[in-house]
């Protein structure tokens, strides 16, 4: 999530953890244990338990590649062309709550991203300046947005790409505003009362909540991540 914490006493060092440019297919991390439980808890001492159950299922390097290959089916649906030149996608640690931040990794900046936003609303990497700007102005990392959210932001890109229109932050939120989210892990937007401009994507969106995988600036240019909160 957007709050930082500084480290605390740990049962094991994440430097001790494999990177994640191993060329096997196993896990990078499976030539050592993954850290105990206690080890996340005593990082996020803020954090509620329900968050901290909420973990990866992509944890390999050929969890990976699988994904990327049926991605590579639906044109509309992948990466952008250039994405290699920005971006690297890393397996998750077993058992890594998707409210780590930079703090429990050795791998430096990252961010996670829930797979559903490229494999059903058709999202591509790098974000765009709209969708990195409204990420900024609601201070929600990309995990912290419910997918049909995010489905709201997408629909109004198009409908402004359709109209010959450039998106813009304050038109989107002239028309959506995010509820207060209470208990809830995710950020959610509704449509502002007498403006509503287009419906739920999903009356239950299910299925998206152990699919998420870390996102990492090439290091050639690491720009990639800089201007909206990562965690």
């Amino acid at each position: 999530m957007t709050k930082r914490t500084k480290r605390v006493p740990e049962p094991a060092s994440p430097s001790d953890f494999a990177s994640t440019s191993s060329s096997s297919s196993a896990s990078p991390f499976s030539s050592v244990p993954p850290p105990p439980a206690s080890f996340y808890e005593s990082l996020y001492r803020w954090a509620p338990v329900d968050l901290l159950r909420e973990t990866s299922t992509y944890t390999t390097l050929k969890s990976i590649a699988t994904y990327r290959k049926r991605q590579s089916c639906h044109p509309s649906r992948v990466f952008g062309k250039d994405h290699d030149k920005f971006v690297r996608m890393v397996a998750c640690r077993v058992g890594e709550p998707v409210c780590a931040e930079e703090d429990s990794d050795h791998e430096g900046p990252f961010c996670f991203v829930y797979s559903t936003l490229f494999r059903r609303l058709g999202f591509r990497l790098p974000f765009t300046s709209f969708e990195l700007t409204l990420l900024t102005e609601l201070n929600v990392a990309p995990t912290q947005l419910h997918p049909n959210s995010w489905a709201f932001v997408r629909a109004f890109a198009i409908l402004c790409c359709s109209l010959g229109l450039t998106p813009s932050v304050d038109a989107f939120l002239y028309f959506f505003e995010a509820k207060d989210s209470g208990k809830k892990l995710w950020v959610s937007l509704n449509g502002v009362a007498g403006r509503v401009l287009l419906t739920l994507f999903k009356q239950s969106y299910n299925g998206f909540k152990k699919n998420f995988f870390k996102v990492c600036c090439n290091r050639s240019d690491p720009s990639l991540l800089d201007g909206f909160p990562l965690y």
